[in-house]
């Protein structure tokens, strides 16, 4: 009930007053909630009311549906990062990009705790620049000062093409998805490799 008012309050709030404390979803029961011995996650960035910028959780949806062993989750902020992939190896981000190719082109760039810095250019001007603070390729690298970066990291982008709130995919980034799925799937399977580019055709 609320103070000074007899009207009870909805069970929702009451049951769920707090957001997570990741502010994340679960989108894959696979995922565990312990610390140890975790296996490989994915993770998908980004906000889904933002156009383009939505494209990191609908490849991550779709790598859950397809492939449910897999554990994943999504986010909208990379500060997050950190504390997701704890413990965690191989680890999958799939996020937008904005490096100046074409629209829906996939992008695949590796690295982890013990390999040498790596350019991230394409993700610190990705549609989370513009509305965080700090962005994934800031967050990668401050983890690598740290020493918190998986042993293993796979970044998988799409290239994107607008970031309008309340607009949906761009066609090109939508028609995008199962080849992103398909490099995440690729990427967990294979040993370490060089960076890689899928231009639509």
């Amino acid at each position: 009930m609320r103070t000074r008012d007899p009207q009870l309050r909805p069970l929702h709030l009451l049951c769920d007053a707090l957001p997570r404390p990741d502010g994340g979803a679960v989108v894959n029961p696979a995922v565990r909630t312990d610390r140890a011995a975790r296996g490989p996650l994915v993770i998908g960035l980004g906000s889904r009311d933002r156009g383009d910028d939505a494209v990191g959780p609908a490849v991550a949806r779709t790598v859950a549906a397809e492939h449910p062993s897999i554990a994943v989750v999504e986010h909208e902020d990379p500060t997050a990062l950190l504390d997701l992939w704890a413990g965690h190896t191989p680890v999958v981000v799939v996020d937008a990009a904005c490096s100046g190719a074409l629209a829906g082109t996939v992008h695949r760039l590796e690295t982890g705790r013990t390999a040498s810095q790596v350019g991230l250019g394409a993700w610190a001007r990705s549609g989370h620049g513009s509305t965080h603070a700090i962005g994934l390729a800031e967050v990668v690298e401050l983890g690598r000062v740290l020493g918190r970066l998986p042993e293993r990291l796979v970044v998988v982008g799409v290239e994107a093409e607008r970031f309008d709130h309340g607009a949906p995919l761009s066609p090109a980034v939508a028609a995008a998805i199962p080849a992103a799925a398909r490099c995440i799937c690729e990427a967990l399977g294979t040993t370490r490799g060089e960076e890689t580019s899928r231009v639509p055709r």
